[in-house]
């Protein structure tokens, strides 16, 4: 069981948050949960915790991004964390630093680094070997 409930990040645009998320989460293995259309977005990986919610702002403002701050998502193999990075690209999403070993991290760290069409700042990492 994770440690961690879940991950909220803001969007100013529910519709192209879907179209981004659907993909570049489902490029790691999250699949979106069946909500109300009311509802926040919701995604888990094999149905387990942290659930990443996508929200509008409960109190009418612009959702804005952390300077810092960014959530690391695991990804089995180094191909998803490719495929990671380039759907985020096409999806509207910016380079934050493209896939490839982060040593000063360790050995088997291998990662992307993207901001979505809102800001937020992601990470997908693969610790596989070779």
């Amino acid at each position: 069981m994770s440690v961690i409930s879940h991950i909220t990040l803001g969007t100013n645009d529910k519709e192209r948050s879907a179209k981004f998320y659907d993909a570049v989460l489902g490029a790691i293995g999250f699949s979106r949960l069946p909500k109300p259309a009311e509802k926040p977005l919701a995604y888990e990986k094999n149905g387990q915790m942290p659930t990443i919610y996508i929200y509008t702002p409960e109190d009418g403002r612009p959702a804005t991004w952390g300077n810092g701050t960014h959530v690391a998502l695991i990804a089995d193999t180094k191909a998803q964390v490719h495929r990671f990075h380039e759907l985020a690209l096409t999806l509207g999403g910016m380079d934050e630093g493209a896939p490839g070993p982060r040593t000063a991290y360790g050995p088997d760290y291998y990662a992307a680094y993207v901001r979505d069409p809102d800001g937020n700042k992601l990470q997908a990492v693969c610790y596989a070997e070779g």
